[in-house]
């Protein structure tokens, strides 16, 4: 990553300027280290905007990633909040578009904002693992999701995404300033636009949830290789 003393540097600078330098690091690390393959791009003809992508989360690059494959749908990522605090992550967030929520907490500003972002039009990506996951495979998702999606009715297109974890690997002790880019095969597979699942007749609210999780994050799991499935296999 960029260092941090750079990082805090950067901070007296322009955002303007500082939009321009970090988008030319950013196209450079990614052309020197990585081969891209991308697959499903089909399906993203012809989408009408508000759209809700969702994606496996591996790397604090997954973004980085994708903002160049969805460059054409202007999207808003959904960013756990710990990213803007961080001097170096921060440029990432300032990079593309985001929206900041505080993970695992009942965060009903973040949560009205993004709402209100999708009712107004917006596509937005969440990872709904709500975390990078530190085995390489996807992870059990969070339920907010599913109230996302039911409140603004947004259609939802699946993404799966492999060989970020190489890329810019997570450091293991949590110090996100310390991790660094690798040459790394890529992949992104975008899948078919779906809709929530519906509750069926007598089906109790906790089992609807887990069915219609399940089958939101099995349309990932469907697109990336069996090894990265994890939960969802």
């Amino acid at each position: 990553m960029i260092s941090h003393k750079v990082a805090k540097l950067l901070d007296y600078l322009p955002e303007r300027l500082v939009t321009f330098f970090c988008r030319k690091v950013v196209d450079y690390i990614i052309k020197k280290y990585v081969s891209l393959d991308i697959k499903g791009e089909e399906n993203l003809q012809g989408i009408k905007k508000p759209v809700i992508f969702i994606c496996n989360h591996l790397s604090n690059s997954d973004a980085l990633i994708l903002d160049k494959v969805l460059k054409e749908q202007d999207v808003t990522y959904v960013a756990g909040i710990k990213l803007s605090q961080n001097a170096t992550t921060n440029l990432g967030v300032r990079l593309v578009k985001t929206t900041t929520v505080k993970p695992n907490s009942a965060d009903k500003e973040g949560l009205t904002k993004l709402i209100n972002l999708i009712k107004d039009g917006n596509n937005v990506l969440i990872f709904p693992e709500g975390t990078r996951s530190r085995t390489g495979s996807m992870i059990e998702a969070k339920k907010g999701l599913l109230l996302i999606a039911r409140i603004t009715g947004a259609p939802i297109i699946p993404i799966g995404i492999w060989g970020t974890e190489k890329f810019l690997p997570i450091n293991n002790s949590g110090n996100m300033d310390s991790e660094s880019f690798n040459y790394a095969d890529i992949g992104v597979r975008i899948g078919k636009q779906m809709e929530l699942p519906k509750k069926n007749q007598g089906e109790d609210k906790l089992s609807y949830e887990e069915r219609a999780l399940t089958t939101i994050m099995k349309a990932i799991a469907v697109l990336i290789p069996e090894e990265y499935r994890g939960v969802y296999k």
